[in-house]
């Protein structure tokens, strides 16, 4: 093992432990930098800005998105400034690499009609019915994460004042309103997982909200095949999954008048830059109805001047 994969381990354990990182995040710092580790020298002394030059420029020759390369960029960067800081190297030659710009890019959503359509596909009283019900009014009237969403428990809802306590990004907690539809999902869905549990004896302490149909937590994998199974059936086009519920959850929420800074709050964002894309889907949305209300049926052009 070179000195740089021991200096790995116990930097995955210091993102872990002191900065709270989950499994996912650690899972994707473990493996860009491992694909790193066994492009460059084995000793950490020889490591320079060149060789980390040498590994992007090899990134981008392969294809690889301007996004993927600057989060390898980013994950070497930390994990150089976490050996400078404990004293050993003498210096970050990371931070003099510049992150590659990345292309605007809006996330898709769906229209209110549509996310109506997606839900109301759900038919069937079952318990597979009723529970993707829930998920998929859960998920839109909250805008949580999909690993937010199945690390909820039951004693993380409130169904009276329909609040939920959520463990968001570093382990943040937050609290999250939810809307009468949610609620009545959730009901019908709480009363059948009680039911199905005692068919289940093994599943007796298991705490988790959503649970599959052998009585254990539902894994993020299962909830998104939910999604994209009801996206199907309701004829819904292009990539869905429960993060466009999330984006939807949020452009809705904007076009509706709602404060950007409460959206933030709502979503989990750190940065109030993170949610500002949001605005710029506010102004398609604003063209897109001006193209189809107005009789002349064209977009205006936002760069005439009055």
């Amino acid at each position: 093992m070179s000195i740089l994969s021991e200096f790995l381990s116990k930097f995955l354990r210091h993102l872990e432990i002191e900065r709270g990182c989950s499994i996912n995040t650690i899972r994707a710092y473990k493996r860009d930098l491992e694909e790193f580790i066994s492009f460059s020298p084995s000793s950490l002394g020889d490591l320079e800005i060149a060789n980390i030059r040498a590994y992007i420029s090899d990134l981008i020759m392969k294809g690889k998105a301007r996004s993927t390369v600057s989060r390898k960029l980013a994950a070497i960067r930390s994990f150089l400034a976490y050996l400078y800081e404990g004293g050993h190297c003498k210096l970050n030659p990371a931070k003099f690499v510049p992150l590659p710009k990345k292309p605007q890019s809006l996330p898709k959503f769906l229209s209110v009609d549509e996310t109506f359509e997606l839900i109301q596909s759900l038919e069937g009283i079952d318990f597979v019915k009723i529970r993707d019900r829930a998920i998929l009014e859960l998920l839109y009237a909250t805008g949580l994460r999909v690993s937010e969403l199945t690390g909820i428990t039951m004693e993380d809802i409130n169904l009276k004042e329909k609040l939920i306590k959520v463990r968001g990004k570093g382990k943040k907690e937050r609290i999250v309103p939810f809307g009468n539809k949610a609620a009545e999902a959730l009901k019908s869905y709480i009363v059948e997982r009680m039911l199905y549990k005692k068919k289940k004896p093994d599943s007796e302490k298991q705490t988790a909200l959503f649970l599959n149909i052998r009585g254990g937590r539902l894994t993020e994998r299962q909830i998104r095949r939910i999604v994209v199974k009801y996206a199907n059936i309701s004829g819904i086009k292009g990539q869905i999954g429960p993060h466009t519920l999330r984006h939807s959850f949020a452009t809705h929420l904007l076009t509706g008048g709602a404060d950007l800074r409460v959206i933030q709050e709502l979503l989990g964002h750190s940065s109030l830059s993170t949610t500002q894309k949001y605005t710029h889907l506010d102004i398609e949305h604003l063209l897109d109805v001006y193209e189809k209300a107005h009789p002349f049926g064209n977009k205006p052009d936002i760069n005439t001047k009055d």
